[in-house]
């Protein structure tokens, strides 16, 4: 199909969206400026973002209080999560710098470019659920991603009170999940609508956790449990595709009664791994590390190779069949860029 072009109205007037734009940007900018150099605005302090709205963040002064703050210029991206220095004012403050950050949440855009979704965590919790449906890959990838960036992943199986409906599907996800602990994996069961929270309150506190998982899951539910003056919105999962729907629109950060933090992040139906090397990716496989380099080919793609410390690990057993099934989907998923 060909590429339509733009007439030359279409053009103008999107390149008058641009500048009109630029122009509220630097009009934003100069007032926040202003307001320094002025000094209308309090003195510099230590802050955490606890939400992130556009070119807006909500910060959290050392005392729990929270107010709307614009963003200096030059600044770079912040998440929910970030340590920053602001600036309070009467009505909005300014942030005028992100202080270093000990880990990061990336997800690539569709252009393959990493970008950050939440900052400073100590754990992810991958969530999942007997609806929609989890699978090997889906999990597994979630795992790579965690294991790529140096936090630790818990997985967490959420409404369990489902499953004693469904005999059937209890059956199965014990069969799934049955892999992760062997390999070093925590494994916790939860669900909204009974008492089995306590185990994820204990592993919850006194850290700074993110809940990930597909849409309809069940964790703004589980952070309504967690934080009943929360107050999150969720929604039913759809009857015919037994997919959720979006919720979630921004990054918030909550802090838990009894100590720690809980990040509630934007669903997110598939986790694409593109941007990462075939390197990254075995490194994210934990059984694949000890063979690692010890193929009798220096570019083993572990794949029908004679000498392959990998195939030879999953003849005999130290390697699961599911797991290097999911391996080679992901691999075969990274196209070009990982080769």
């Amino acid at each position: 199909m060909s590429k339509r072009r733009l007439t030359r109205q279409q053009s103008w007037r999107i390149s008058k969206i641009q500048q009109e734009r630029s122009e509220r940007a630097g009009r934003r900018q100069q007032q926040v400026d202003e307001a320094l150099t002025a000094g209308q605005l309090g003195p510099e302090q230590s802050g955490l973002v606890v939400a992130h709205f556009g070119s807006q963040v909500d910060v959290e002064d050392s005392d729990g209080r929270s107010q709307r703050c614009h963003l200096r210029a030059n600044l770079d991206n912040l998440v929910t999560g970030d340590r920053v220095t602001w600036c309070a004012g009467d009505s909005t403050g300014v942030v005028v710098a992100r202080q270093p950050r000990h880990s990061e949440l990336l997800r690539p855009d569709p252009y393959g470019k990493l970008k950050p979704v939440a900052a400073n965590i100590d754990q992810i919790f991958i969530v999942i659920a007997p609806y929609p449906e989890p699978h090997a890959n889906l999990i597994d990838r979630y795992l790579v991603a965690a294991e790529a960036v140096a936090i630790e992943p818990v997985l967490l199986l959420n409404k369990i009170d489902l499953l004693a409906q469904d005999p059937e599907r209890a059956r199965a996800l014990d069969q799934l999940l049955a892999i992760y602990p062997t390999l070093g994996y925590r494994l916790l069961r939860a669900s909204s609508h009974s008492e089995a929270l306590q185990q994820l309150h204990s592993a919850l506190q006194g850290r700074t956790s993110v809940f990930v998982g597909q849409s309809g899951v069940g964790k703004s539910s589980l952070v309504n449990a967690l934080l009943p003056a929360a107050g999150l919105r969720v929604a039913a999962l759809s009857e015919q595709r037994q997919k959720g729907t979006h919720t979630t629109t921004t990054a918030q950060l909550f802090h838990l009664p009894a100590g720690g933090s809980l990040i509630d992040s934007p669903g997110i139906r598939e986790f694409g791994l593109w941007h990462m090397t075939r390197q990254q990716v075995d490194s994210g496989f934990p059984e694949f590390r000890e063979l690692l380099g010890h193929c009798r080919f220096r570019d083993c793609r572990h794949e029908r190779e004679p000498g392959c410390a990998i195939l030879t690990g999953a003849a005999n057993g130290s390697i699961s069949s599911s797991r290097l099934q999911s391996y080679r989907h992901i691999i075969s998923s990274l196209g070009d860029y990982g080769a």
